[in-house]
């Protein structure tokens, strides 16, 4: 059993080199690629992507599993080796049923798809990328149809990210927010918006990036095994535990984009940073779930970064950085206007309380794409009459609608927007379990300490990498099922002090 393992971990470790150079490649195509090289990226994409897939559907691997299936029964059901053989298995099941050609068309496609928004969004030019889409779309059923027996298409594709949920699950859950939001959001938009033009002065480029650092620093961001750089959209990749990379874009005339982007992506670093090394180089390397990974990075944007503790300690700072800018504005003015909340068209830019309804949005859109009720040609028309049924807004070309979003433009259309609201209900129900533990926390922020946050969170959710499903994990950390009651609360609590609501 031992050489059938270790004859495992070495397969699954070259498979495992091969995204790590994926990965590498992707990351440049984001940042530095010069517009030429598109065609030639989307081929070497393509290649490495199928060679990877052919690897881990080999079945010598699926012989290895069955091998060590009474291994992985003999032990208990969290060490490490148990949990590789069940996860891989899971894996490999899934992956054995995508064809390694399929897959590597899509990702030639996904890469091409997304050179062609770059130019589009900048250009409020649709018609350029809608064959695109429609090839996507096409893409996302041919892929979820290698998986018959679902209740509905996109199930296989939420299966993907957010393990053990299902249309229909999520839709009842988001339904069940969504009666809990609306009345939040009704009553504080019927107050006095609060002023956030002191987050519209002229900020240097150079300054806001290096605040950012020193923030993420404090957090536990290593940057040994890290950098960060910009992008037209902000996101987190990892080649490998040691080399964990973020980016972030910047607005001169808004403080608040580069830095709570920043942070956001500092929170989805640091959870792969605090993977074990001991799962180093298999398929439990990586975070639980799309959901548990955007836990941690709204935790560290939203529940620590945009808490009144934590500007107590940074504002002064924040105020050095800027003097001109912000000298003469209070605490107080600053705080009320990084948690302005408003109907806004831009999900990125949304507050706390809204931010949901735009991925419910998004999820009902691309639901209704796969069903077929919902043609590509007639998604901008659909999205402007979701904005104006749920927010009232009109946006004003397809710049800062339909094409806001990368992640059609990049990946299939099904099984991405979900994890964000779940992320959201998940993070305050961790950072309660943390409060418990550790009460002494919020002091700590205000003291621009996290040390004992971040130990709580590696230790209970960072150094399990994809050991337990998302299910799994909240039951272990929070003793019950997935509930929206802590996040509720938690917007309840802010929210209502902020705006004097009852």
């Amino acid at each position: 059993m031992e050489k059938k393992l270790a004859e495992l971990k070495r397969r699954l470790l070259e498979i495992d080199d091969l995204n790590g150079a994926t990965a590498v490649l992707n990351w440049d195509q984001a940042t530095y690629m010069p517009p030429a090289g598109a065609a030639a990226r989307g081929r070497q994409l393509a290649t490495l992507s199928q060679l990877a897939h052919e690897k881990f559907i080999d079945p010598e691997i699926g012989k290895l599993l069955d091998d060590l299936r009474p291994y992985a029964e003999s032990l208990p059901y969290d060490s490490d080796d148990a949990s590789l053989i069940r996860v891989t298995r899971r894996q490999y099941d899934k992956s054995t049923k995508v064809p390694a050609a399929l897959l590597g068309a899509f990702f030639q496609h996904s890469a091409a798809t997304y050179q062609a928004w770059t130019q589009a969004r900048p250009a409020n030019d649709f018609t350029a990328v809608q064959p695109y889409l429609e090839k996507t779309l096409d893409f996302s059923r041919q892929i979820a149809n290698c998986f018959p027996g679902y209740d509905h298409i996109a199930d296989p594709l939420i299966d993907f990210s957010d393990e053990g949920m299902k249309a229909e699950s999520v839709r009842a859950l988001f339904s069940e927010l969504r009666t809990q939001l609306v009345p939040i959001v009704q009553a504080i938009i019927a107050q006095p918006e609060a002023d956030n033009s002191c987050l519209h002065h002229s900020f240097p480029e150079a300054d806001q990036l290096a605040f950012g650092k020193k923030v993420i620093e404090a957090y536990g961001f290593d940057f040994k095994g890290g950098r960060q750089d910009k992008t037209h959209h902000p996101f987190m990749t990892k080649f490998a535990l040691g080399d964990i990379r973020i980016t972030t874009r910047v607005k001169t005339n808004d403080l608040s984009e580069a830095l709570f982007s920043t942070l956001h992506e500092a929170g989805h670093a640091m959870y792969e940073m605090g993977v074990s090394e001991n799962l180093d180089g298999t398929p439990l390397a990586s975070g639980a779930s799309s959901g548990v990974h955007e836990s941690q990075s709204r935790l560290w944007e939203n529940l620590v970064g945009r808490s009144l503790p934590f500007w107590q300690h940074y504002y002064p700072e924040l105020q050095a950085a800027f003097p001109e800018q912000l000298g003469i504005v209070s605490l107080d003015t600053f705080y009320r206007a990084i948690n302005r909340v408003e109907r806004s068209l831009i999900r990125t830019d949304a507050d706390e309380v809204t931010y949901n309804l735009h991925v419910m949005i998004r999820f009902d859109l691309e639901l209704a794409l796969l069903e077929g009720s919902l043609a590509v040609k007639d998604l901008p028309d659909a999205w402007q009459a979701r904005y104006q049924s749920d927010l009232g807004l009109q946006a004003p070309d397809n710049r800062d609608g339909v094409l806001q979003d990368v992640h059609w433009y990049s990946g299939t259309i099904g099984g991405a927007f979900q994890g964000y609201t779940l992320g959201n209900i998940m993070s305050a129900a961790f950072f309660d379990r943390a409060l418990a533990a550790q009460p002494a926390i919020m002091a700590e922020i205000g003291r621009g300490e996290f040390a004992t946050l971040h130990g709580w969170l590696k230790e209970n959710i960072y150094q399990h990498g994809a050991k337990f499903t998302a299910n799994e994990l909240i039951e272990r950390v929070t003793g019950g099922e997935l509930s929206i009651d802590p996040y509720i609360r938690y917007l309840r609590t802010k929210f209502g002090a902020l705006y004097n609501l009852s």
